[in-house]
């Protein structure tokens, strides 16, 4: 059984598949509504219902209160159609968007590689080629498909079939304990995707800012490998900070891609490196790094951000304070249950 979902102010119409949620079905149709989280708890993907009937499913009641319900609102994310259904949604058009519907990818796991002692190389053949902008994410679903959790594709577009995925081993976390010490080369696995806003804007002239903590690298470096590729001649920036050279990934890549390019410069940060290790870098946090290599002044440029909570904060701050505002700072923010009120940055509406 399916019901028929209008979204306005767009006009389109799509079919949506009994117990499948609002969301996932428009992103599978190409269809991008605003969203984050994902599990009913940040209120992103709230939209208005202007007719028909839905089940709210697990929103919760912060995200979503009682008195939105009563005017009509859900989350996207949770809301399954029990009619024909329309919904107005605030849905924001960009030139540099590709609209890439959703779909699953099964593949096979062929190579794992340690990056550092906490973070593991996943790469995996699909079964077909995945069409993504770089910087957007994939749901990886874990243990024969029993649960997925979200990771940046940390390759760029070029290469096809197989995908790359830099993950992190979380203490107490069930995803990223399994893939660490169970999951091995030869596995069947499923991907669905690609998910995200957080591609670079091409037709902006602007030089580029990419600011990476720990595995957040994944995505600035598809990013970065990307506009390389393509012979983009804009200035690019990336900084990259980790705790200790042990954890600094890809470092020689950059090294080697910054001597081979002159358009690009790496700057590699380590915050509790030991003072007789003989680094030579920056010893600091990525906030600090940049703003020591560009004077504390970063106007002309877009940056992009990716690494935890309390760095995206950190990084917004001093981007602001050195003269870059809402307008040009993008970043890709994943939630789950547990952090997601601490995710939100107080400095912006709209993220």
């Amino acid at each position: 059984m399916s019901y028929e979902l209008t979204i306005e102010p767009i006009g389109q119409t799509i079919e949506v598949e009994e117990g499948q949620t609002i969301l996932d079905a428009a992103l599978r149709a190409g269809i991008w509504l605003p969203h984050a989280c994902c599990h009913g708890l940040c209120a992103t993907c709230k939209v208005q219902v202007l007719d028909g009937e839905i089940d709210h499913g697990e929103a919760s009641s912060f995200a979503l209160m009682d008195f939105e319900r009563d005017e009509g609102k859900t989350l996207a994310c949770c809301a399954r159609l029990e009619s024909d259904v329309t919904i107005e949604a605030e849905i924001e058009e960009d030139p540099d968007a590709e609209s890439i519907p959703v779909r699953d990818f099964p593949g096979t796991v062929t190579r794992i590689e340690a990056l550092t002692p906490t973070i593991k190389a996943v790469f995996i053949e699909t079964d077909e080629p995945m069409h993504f902008q770089a910087g957007q994410y994939i749901n990886f679903f874990l243990e024969g498909g029993e649960y997925s959790r979200a990771f940046s594709l940390a390759n760029p577009p070029s290469t096809g079939r197989e995908v790359e995925l830099n993950i992190r081993i979380v203490p107490g976390g069930r995803g990223t304990t399994w893939v660490h010490e169970q999951l091995q080369v030869g596995e069947r696995v499923r991907l669905s995707g690609p998910y995200g806003r957080f591609f670079v804007r091409k037709s902006a002239p602007e030089a580029l800012l990419f600011m990476a903590g720990g595995s957040g690298l994944s995505s600035p470096r598809s990013m970065i490998l990307d506009l390389l590729e393509a012979g983009d001649t804009r200035q690019m920036t990336l900084v990259y900070g980790q705790r200790n050279r042990a954890e600094l990934y890809y470092h020689d890549e950059f090294l080697a891609l910054a001597a081979k390019h002159s358009n690009f410069t790496y700057v590699p940060a380590l915050s509790d490196e030991p003072a007789d290790s003989g680094w030579e870098g920056f010893r600091g946090y990525v906030h600090e790094a940049a703003t020591a290599h560009f004077d504390n002044d970063f106007r002309g440029h877009k940056a992009y951000l990716c690494g935890p909570p309390l760095m995206i904060d950190a990084c917004i701050t001093a981007l602001m304070q050195g003269r870059l505002f809402e307008r040009d700072i993008y970043m890709e923010k994943f939630f789950s249950a547990a952090d997601v009120q601490q995710v939100r940055s107080p400095l912006f509406k709209k993220i």
